[in-house]
């Protein structure tokens, strides 16, 4: 297990992982380590999430962290370092060769132009900041966004006011901040040594607003009422969860869009499923989208045929992957995570453009775009069972042949969507081989 023990070894870097073949950045939805604080190699430092699944990362060494160069919500590059794991607790040890941005230290806060928390309302007296979009020694111009501030009211994205540097960033995402409290610094030059702290290892510096210091313009309203059907789950348009929220979320059949609907931060938490549960009743808001259900006759079994066929010529021995290759293709989809229910178990598929060759298992807490129950070897010849976390695509007996059916919500896929996703796979479903043409 690595450890660092002795201050004079360098500290462990902690990268952006690679978490499949085909990925080249992940988000971190959240980290689980502040800065300053002891953690194990094998406690959890921050949640990743890619297009295929959201994992949890070790923190894989020993010591303080030191440094964490990437807040929750920014997309990484894999192979970036985004955390040091140092000796002591000192903050400040920046990685060598980590990125642009100069090493992140604890130094007194500097001299320059004060970003205030600003008074979005009236009878507002504080702001949570929802994620800055600056890093500490990043340039940024007067008109760029900031940071995001939320109020009881609504959550705005907040100009920086100033050209120049970020030389400090004084409170930490998801932390709240008094209206007129300094939060951030601006200078001129490029800083050498940026500061970034929460609120509690500041010591609270209100400000009185002057020609130097205004109120930092908002740049953009976004309003947090009930009735906004899909707001931004985060920068990626993603709700932002854990995995373990996700996995109950989806077995007690909860929600999480209704969280962020009715304003709860992300990213979301199992403790978070309990205000979900404590929200008001579905009826009461928004009327739901229409659902969708589609069947189609497929007068013959080609698949069982082509199936053996595919074991023995390219030893292709799961048909469960080969149904979920060509349930993706007949989404339109290369790339699909596909959940297949068959004998009993699901199992999740990452598939591939081209040859059923290129499907590959994904992990069990992957978030399926598509889900494929193989009811074949069943009595039950027809089903309603209303529309789910993703578009399902049941297959039931029918004489000699079988009987596709989609149910799907309709925000989930639009009607011609629908209509080609079944007529195509009932058609790879009678004849396989057009799959490889």
């Amino acid at each position: 297990m690595p450890r660092n023990e002795t201050s004079g070894l360098p500290p462990h870097e902690v990268i952006m992982p690679a978490l499949g073949m085909a990925q080249d950045s992940g988000v971190i939805v959240a980290w689980h380590k502040a800065l300053g604080e002891a953690v194990a190699a094998d406690d959890v430092l921050f949640e990743v999430e890619t297009d295929k699944a959201t994992m949890e990362v070790p923190a894989g060494a020993e010591g303080f962290v030191t440094h964490i160069g990437a807040e929750a919500g920014a997309e990484v590059p894999v192979g970036e370092v985004i955390a040091l794991i140092g000796a002591s607790s000192d903050a400040g040890q920046g990685a060598e060769g980590s990125g642009s941005a100069p090493p992140v230290t604890a130094e007194p806060v500097p001299e320059g132009d004060n970003v205030i928390m600003p008074a979005l309302g009236m009878a507002q007296d504080s702001g949570v900041i929802v994620a800055w979009h600056k890093a500490p020694g990043e340039q940024v111009a007067a008109g760029d966004v900031l940071f995001e501030v939320e109020t009881d009211k609504s959550t705005m994205e907040v100009e920086a006011g100033f050209d120049g540097y970020v030389a400090a960033l004084l409170a930490e995402a998801g932390e709240e901040a008094p209206v007129g409290e300094t939060i951030a610094v601006i200078v001129a030059e490029k800083p050498g040594t940026p500061v970034q702290k929460s609120r509690g290892a500041v010591p609270a510096a209100k400000v009185e607003p002057t020609e130097k210091s205004p109120s930092p313009a908002p740049a953009k309203a976004k309003s947090n009422a009930p009735a906004q059907t899909s707001p931004p789950a985060s920068r990626t348009g993603r709700i932002l969860a854990s995995p373990k929220a996700r996995r109950l979320a989806l077995e007690q059949g909860l929600d999480l869009s209704r969280l962020a609907r009715a304003g709860h931060p992300q990213p979301y938490h199992v403790a978070d499923l309990e205000v979900l549960r404590a929200l008001p009743a579905a009826s009461a808001e928004a009327a739901p989208a229409v659902s969708r259900r589609l069947t189609a006759e497929i007068p013959a079994d080609g698949f069982a045929d082509f199936a053996a066929w595919a074991a023995d010529s390219a030893g292709l021995t799961d048909p469960a992957a080969l149904l979920a290759g060509m349930a993706a293709a007949s989404l339109g989809k290369p790339g699909a995570i596909v959940a297949v229910e068959r004998l009993g178990a699901t199992r999740f598929y990452v598939t591939a453009a081209g040859p059923l060759s290129g499907v590959s298992e994904a992990p069990p807490d992957a978030v399926p775009d598509l889900r494929l129950r193989d009811l074949r070897l069943s009595r039950i010849s027809s089903l309603a069972l209303g529309a789910e976390d993703a578009p399902v695509l049941t297959l039931t007996p029918s004489g000699g042949g079988h009987v596709v059916t989609l149910e799907c919500a309709g925000d989930q896929l639009g009607a011609a969507d629908a209509v080609a996703l079944v007529s195509e796979f009932a058609g790879r479903m009678e004849q396989p081989l057009r799959h490889l043409l």
